[in-house]
């Protein structure tokens, strides 16, 4: 007997086009325009990560995308006074909190919750407050997904990367037992009343292994596809991901 499970949800993070952008200076590529056309291939919602220092996205990107989307727009920050405040005069449909290092290439690891204390509860009421719904990107364990309940996150975005890792380097052993922890990371946080989203280094067979979880209700893929993109355009490399997404659901739904 399959299992009805519910629908899963495409976030795509259009920050690597705006990083193309910066190589060179000037316009283009246009992530906004590359936000529209991933609406129009069927994305279910745009992410763009505003850092710090400002390598890929900027403040006026931001300001366009909220403009012009007709589909939810994931505000990805840093857990600062400077994004809050931006978050609150942009108030985008969401914002997802990451932990931020200045050196680094991509965000490594996920938010320490526990270690935020009291100041990082506040943000959270704060954006929540505001009508903003707020995710906290986090590594599946335990206690960071117990304290995000805690302090009144809507959602939680479980951290892939190390899985994704492990499958590159072909550490299968270590690959299965994080996997494990991310069933049992996405299990527990639907029983403590949290939404469960996942992301970071999902291709297409990863992220049809991990929709079988039918606890996640939306993933958040971003570089993959824009590289993609490079080869079979970014309308094709969406709808290639919704269909392995879309197997990955029907697989899982019968194993249910």
């Amino acid at each position: 007997m399959t299992a009805i499970v519910p629908p899963l949800r495409l976030g795509v993070n259009v920050d690597h086009v705006a990083t193309v952008r910066n190589a060179r200076g000037g316009a283009l590529p246009d992530p906004v325009r590359a936000a529209q056309l991933a609406a129009a291939s069927g994305a279910d919602g745009i992410t763009a990560h505003l850092r710090e220092d400002r390598r890929h996205i900027r403040d006026d990107d931001m300001k366009r995308l909220r403009e012009v989307l007709q589909i939810p727009l994931n505000f990805e920050m840093a857990a600062t006074d400077e994004m809050v405040a931006l978050a609150l005069g942009l108030k985008p449909h969401a914002c997802c909190l990451v932990p931020e290092r200045r050196e680094e290439r991509t965000t490594e690891g996920g938010l320490d919750v526990i270690g935020g204390g009291i100041d990082l509860a506040h943000k959270v009421e704060a954006l929540g407050k505001a009508g903003i719904r707020v995710s906290l990107f986090i590594a599946p364990d335990p206690d960071q997904i117990a304290r995000s309940a805690d302090i009144g996150a809507a959602v939680i975005e479980l951290h892939t990367g190390a899985w994704c890792e492990f499958i590159a380097a072909g550490e299968g052993e270590a690959a299965e037992a994080e996997f494990a922890r991310l069933a049992e990371g996405a299990r527990q946080a639907t029983a403590l009343g949290l939404e469960v989203h996942a992301g970071h280094g999902l291709d297409f067979a990863t992220a049809e292994r991990i929709s079988g979880l039918h606890e996640i209700r939306e993933l958040n893929i971003g570089h993959f596809l824009i590289g993609e993109a490079i080869f079979d355009g970014l309308e094709s490399a969406i709808r290639l991901m919704r269909t392995a997404m879309a197997r990955g659901r029907a697989q899982g739904a019968k194993a249910a």
